[in-house]
């Protein structure tokens, strides 16, 4: 049976119409919007955006219904709210929204949840536009974030120098909090350009270095507020490009040594998955998360699921996520494979690093788990780890459902040795890919 969405399923009547309120004091709104304003059964909107269009609402003939201006609830409200006026026989909704509805606004969980022809959208200029403006900062070079209801370090991974951060924030993102993690990374000397209240009477825009506004701890700032982060010049904590260095991470026995997948191996191990956005990637046996968390950094809108059962090594993965700023994308499964993967989303990508002595049954699971053109990549370092791969290997060549590459890495790094200095080779490392292929001819 086909997965129908919540509209097709309960609610083909409802007509809902987004409606952009701009960034001005009083909503301005065109004709099409105003129309489907006074047309409409209820209005659903935050209190200020209720004031906003009061001006409109005082000539709706419904204006003294109890029903029809209404507080917009939760997004895990909302659906049970537009089940009510359903029931109701409501046709007609408007939703008001800040700005442009589909850039960071409501309209993308409309849109999950709504057929296209029930939805209909108003777009208007949004603070994001608006602060862009005011700094002549051009928006198409810009990386815009939301940090509102989300956690503040996700900005992590876009801190690096000589970049424009817009941000949309919360009570809990405040510009001080925003300044600190500039200097956590080493970016010190960052602008942040705060803007406040923009189209209203009390619109300003003060700017501050990271340095002066984390020694103003009780300067205070409009809630209503865009912040604009011009990053510094300066060498950051984060990378740029992949391959984290092993130091970087939390690690069971410190200075990036323990139970991580080394940064060379890693890069090999991220060629052969060739992530995609949207991807579904099991990690099984992840250790203390160095191909999780350098997945989830690199592809912000893959779900990565880390597969841990050692409590130490999920402490150190848990530490980790939020080092780098991954926790929206990187899931840890604390259990023990392969009975940690039932009930997991199936997997497009998976990586197989650890199996406790478990290999052949997790290996076998992720296989009949992964969809035709699914990659599973493991690692072997021990022999019999070789043999086990060696013989899921033939298994696949003889029902000639894969197409599969294997690789040896053999690398030593430069280190001191009784005041002398030496290369120590690492323990060879052998890779082996395969991509499912189903009904292929011989």
């Amino acid at each position: 049976m086909p997965d129908l969405r919540i509209s097709e399923l309960t609610m083909n009547q409802l007509i809902i119409h987004v409606v952009g309120l701009g960034v001005q004091a009083n909503a301005k709104l065109d004709e099409y919007a105003e129309m489907a304003l006074l047309k409409a059964d209820c209005v659903l909107g935050s209190e200020r955006q209720l004031n906003l269009v009061s001006s409109y609402l005082s000539k709706h003939k419904n204006r003294h219904n109890d029903d029809f201006c209404q507080i917009l609830p939760t997004l895990p409200e909302l659906e049970a709210k537009l089940q009510v006026l359903q029931e109701k026989r409501f046709t007609d909704v408007v939703v008001l929204a800040s700005g442009d509805p589909l850039y960071f606004g409501i309209g993308t969980w409309l849109n999950r949840h709504f057929s296209a022809h029930q939805i209909h959208f108003y777009p208007a200029v949004s603070s994001i536009q608006a602060a862009c403006h005011k700094l002549g900062v051009t928006l198409q070079d810009a990386h815009v974030l939301s940090v509102h209801g989300r956690p503040v370090e996700s900005i992590r991974r876009q801190l690096k120098p000589n970049r424009n951060l817009i941000l949309l924030t919360d009570s809990k993102s405040t510009p001080q909090v925003l300044a600190q993690e500039c200097i956590d990374a080493g970016l010190t000397k960052s602008i942040l350009h705060i803007c406040e209240a923009l189209g209203y009477e009390s619109e300003r825009i003060r700017s501050f270095t990271a340095e002066e506004l984390v020694r103003q701890a009780e300067l205070g700032f409009d809630a209503l507020n865009v912040v604009v982060i011009k990053t510094s010049n300066q060498p950051s904590f984060y990378p740029n490009f992949p391959g984290i260095a092993d130091n970087k991470f939390v690690t069971d026995k410190g200075n990036g040594k323990g139970m991580l997948t080394k940064r060379e191996t890693r890069l090999s191990i991220l060629s052969l998955l060739q992530i995609s956005d949207k991807d579904i990637v099991w990690d099984v046996g992840a250790g203390c998360g160095g191909v999780a968390i350098e997945i989830g950094y690199w592809h912000p809108q893959a779900n990565v699921f880390a597969v841990e059962h050692n409590e130490i090594r999920q402490s150190c993965l848990e530490a980790n996520r939020t080092r780098f700023g991954v926790m929206n994308n990187v899931t840890l499964i604390a259990a023990k494979a392969p009975e940690a993967l039932q009930g997991l989303p199936k997997p497009d990508k998976v990586f197989v690093g650890g199996s406790d002595g478990n290999l052949e049954k997790i290996i076998e699971y992720c296989w009949d788990n992964l969809p035709e053109n699914g990659v599973l990549v493991t690692s072997a370092v021990t022999e019999d780890t070789k043999m086990t791969l060696q013989s899921f290997l033939q298994k696949r060549i003889a029902k000639n459902e894969a197409t599969y590459e294997s690789i040896q890495l053999n690398y030593a790094k430069l280190e001191n040795l009784a005041e002398q200095s030496a290369y120590r080779p690492a323990l060879p490392v052998t890779l082996f890919c395969f991509t499912k292929q189903l009904n292929r001819t011989c």
